[in-house]
């Protein structure tokens, strides 16, 4: 823990006093989003302090030039950057000429802000003495709307404390904005037209390169005491900007408020000629509703939400908040509404790692939106991948493989690799088991093996391929293996035979050729298709078997574990038992050079195969294989501590299980690894879902049914989750002395408890 400033709540994400020092980080953790668009959460009004302002749109990027001291053939020519887009959010205040500026006032007194997840809203408020002496008290209120995906909406209220005043609101749009994260300095997007007509303004811009066409808009409205103004104001149009100024008298204790309706009209989902025509459509449909009524359609549909994909935890707030925060921004970051977007690491939260897509996806996001939501949310993102299979046949060319093999990107928007660094670009190739997983787990939870025939069987013959091709053969070792890899420990580097890539390859080898064969058998049609597609013939097929077969995995028998990859043990053993906590994280300490030479593991790598394919592995090779490895783990990947958490569960350490349980949960809140400003880390967040759900519940999928093991944590008395589980909805509650089960609907469900069946009938709840 770095940081503990943000108090506890069920439901909300509060901060209590102002402090310069913390704006960032908090500007990180208050963000918003709807699935479409989003948000740091800069303040409204200016501020001369620290900041880093950001506004982003789901599915617009710029390819940024890759730049490098010394180029590698292979190399991605681009990385591919997530937006700051267009700002709609700006309002200058001031007040009696002076400007309203939390950095420069005399005192600040009662700030406070507050993430409402429960009904999708946030709110700022504070007491300010500015310089010229005058005391005003601000409220501001935002959201953007779930229901309509292109409107967010401020209501910005300023009230006099100790004077009559001239409040003068100056909202404003702005394209001249620049990226925090840039490798050249470029200008990403190109203004093309500043407009205003009435009380709404319009500016429609284009990203360069790419062409995504943006109309960025506002409509504003002055209200006293709650009672809309038909006042003047004027409008002064720049080349990347235009801004409305409203001057108004207020008498002490008289409330002022700006009512300013805004967001991003995208020619993704329009004709680019008619933005501004499609933003004034939406702008005539909720122009009328007042901000209560918004705010009421808001809450409604964040209820719908939070009916399914609730977590509660009876005794233990600060656990109960770190879940409700870790899934409100999942469900911010991805609604499952167009399935050409995906899950980037920092979401709508900040810039850093660019891309929308990692394997952070399909290894851990697609569990939890499998199991919340319809399980055709859960496809499309399987299809998001299916869709970019010849850009991932392209990514392989480039590297010299062939007759389509397919390497799918570390980091993409658009199935071209935009990933810059060589040791991540060229030797982190497990990411393509994690692609080969998902469709295997997708099948196992939901039962629709129809994915695979339509379109997965593709992109499994593709990844098998790749992994064939990257194998050598071994006349030492008589043996199959794979070289120059980094695995998910990204603090080794071109290494031989990492056991992780070494043993998800050869799964995807089996499970290409299982398929093959049931697809053959009873999808002929399909089977004719892709064989006709692939040109897969038997010869090829025996030669991904022999390499299947042949794989070579790095044992100790001193040990009697599995070796990270073949050089662990001429490392140092030292554990991070020994390690100061002054050199923590050891990254933002140590030189890539003295990390690469150290045992210390960034995130589960072994451990993580191990979770992949836990029925492969009986449970005491699991405890040997975790007590070898945690001690050598610093966890400073946020998608280490669920995996350990889940693990600890199954081998009854609860107490360490919780332990990692409140590090993924509250990373962010934290700030454990001190980078909470850059933004939040979104994929990992369902991690936090896993430790829940796989972990303390138990929850496994055996022989097509559900089945628990559940576990209460000692600080808690209680804890209850919703799974739907192919088109049933299962409540499952969790006691100190009994585990209840509600079925949705009608019918009835087996489920395994403690491996004893148990059938739920939708009129007993059991």
């Amino acid at each position: 823990m770095n940081q503990d400033y943000i108090q506890a709540a069920d439901w909300s994400i509060i901060e209590k006093g102002f402090d310069a020092d913390r704006v960032k980080s908090s500007e990180s953790l208050f963000s918003l989003g709807n699935g479409a668009m989003g948000q740091r959460n800069n303040f409204e009004e200016y501020y001369s302090g620290p900041t880093f302002q950001g506004s982003y749109i789901g599915g617009v990027y710029y390819p940024d030039k890759t730049r490098v001291g010394w180029w590698k053939n292979g190399y991605p020519e681009y990385f591919a950057k997530v937006l700051n887009s267009p700002s709609w959010i700006g309002i200058n205040v001031k007040i009696n000429g002076e400007q309203l500026d939390l950095f420069t006032c005399k005192k600040v007194e009662n700030f406070q802000r507050e993430l409402n997840m429960k009904e999708g809203w946030y709110m700022r408020s504070f007491i300010a003495t500015m310089p010229n002496d005058i005391e005003v008290e601000v409220k501001a209120t935002r959201f953007l709307s779930l229901v309509k995906d292109e409107l967010g909406v401020i209501n910005y209220e300023v009230t006099p404390l100790n004077e009559n005043v001239e409040v003068q609101f100056s909202p404003y749009l702005d394209s001249g904005i620049t990226n925090e994260d840039t490798n050249w300095e470029d200008q990403f997007w190109e203004t093309l037209k500043v407009e205003a007509v009435n009380n709404r303004g319009f500016i429609t811009s284009k990203t360069l390169k790419t062409e995504f066409h943006v109309c960025t808009f506002m409509h504003t409205e002055l209200l006293l005491n709650n009672e809309k103004q038909n006042v003047d104001f004027s409008t002064e149009k720049e080349a990347q900007k235009v801004t409305f100024t409203y001057n108004f008298s207020v008498n002490k204790g008289e409330k002022v408020t700006l009512k300013k309706l805004g967001g991003y009209v995208k020619g993704m989902n329009h004709p680019n000629g008619n933005l501004i025509e499609a933003t004034q459509d939406l702008l005539n449909e909720v122009e009328s509703h007042s901000v209560e009524e918004l705010l009421q359609e808001q809450a409604d549909a964040w209820a719908q939400v939070w009916k399914m994909s609730d977590i509660t935890i009876e005794g233990d707030v600060k656990a109960q908040q770190g879940i409700r925060f870790n899934i409100f921004q999942l469900n911010q970051t991805y609604s499952g509404k167009d399935a050409r977007l995906n899950i980037g690491p920092k979401g709508f939260t900040g810039e850093k790692y660019g891309g929308s897509t990692y394997w952070d996806t399909e290894a851990y996001c697609l569990p939890f939106y499998m199991a919340t939501k319809d399980q055709e949310i859960a496809k499309n993102l399987l299809a998001y991948r299916y869709n970019q299979l010849d850009k991932a046949i392209e990514n392989a060319e480039k590297l010299g493989f062939t007759n389509g093999a397919a390497l799918y990107p570390m980091v993409t928007m658009n199935g071209e690799e935009s990933h810059n660094e060589w040791e991540i670009t060229f030797e982190e190739i497990h990411r393509n088991g994690a692609i080969a997983y998902a469709i295997f787990n997708y099948h196992r939870f939901t039962g629709d093996f129809s994915y695979i025939p339509e379109k997965g069987l593709e992109v499994l013959i593709g990844i098998a391929r790749f992994w064939q091709q990257r194998a050598t053969f071994s006349t030492q070792k008589n043996k199959y293996v794979i070289l120059g890899v980094t695995g998910p420990n990204e603090y080794e580097n071109n290494v031989n035979n990492n056991w992780y890539t070494n043993y998800i390859a050869k799964w995807c080898i089996d499970y290409a050729l299982e398929n093959i064969d049931k697809v053959k058998a009873e999808f002929s049609s399909d089977y004719e298709r892709i064989s006709a597609k692939t040109n897969i013939t038997s010869e090829e097929l025996e030669k991904w078997k022999a390499v299947a077969d042949q794989m070579y995995f790095p044992y100790s028998e001193e040990h009697g574990v599995f070796l990270q990859q073949d050089g662990f043990l001429d490392k140092e053993q030292t554990t991070v038992a020994d390690l100061p906590k002054a050199l923590r994280p050891i990254n933002q300490h140590w030189s890539w050079d003295r990390i690469l030479r150290s045992p210390f593991i960034k995130q589960a790598d072994t451990l993580q195969g191990f979770y992949f394919f836990e029925e492969h592995f009986s449970k005491e090779e699991l405890e040997k294989h975790f007590d070898f490895y945690e001690p050598f783990t610093v966890h400073e990947s946020s998608l280490s501590p669920c995996v350990h958490s889940i693990q600890a569960a199954v081998l009854g350490r609860m107490e360490q299980a919780y332990e990692f349980y409140l590090r993924t949960s509250r990373l962010d809140l934290d700030d454990y690894n001190k980078e909470v400003e850059e933004g939040c880390h979104i994929t990992s967040m369902a991690g936090t879902w896993m430790s829940i759900v796989e972990g303390f519940a138990g929850m496994r999928v055996r022989d097509g049914k559900l089945s628990f093991a559940p576990q209460l944590p000692k600080e808690w008395k209680g804890y209850s989750f919703k799974i739907n589980f192919r088109n049933q909805i299962l409540k499952v509650e969790v006691t100190e002395n009994k585990t209840n089960f509600t079925l949705d609907g009608n019918g009835s469900m087996t489920v395994l408890l403690n491996e004893k069946e148990v059938e739920v009938n939708s009129a007993v709840k059991i």
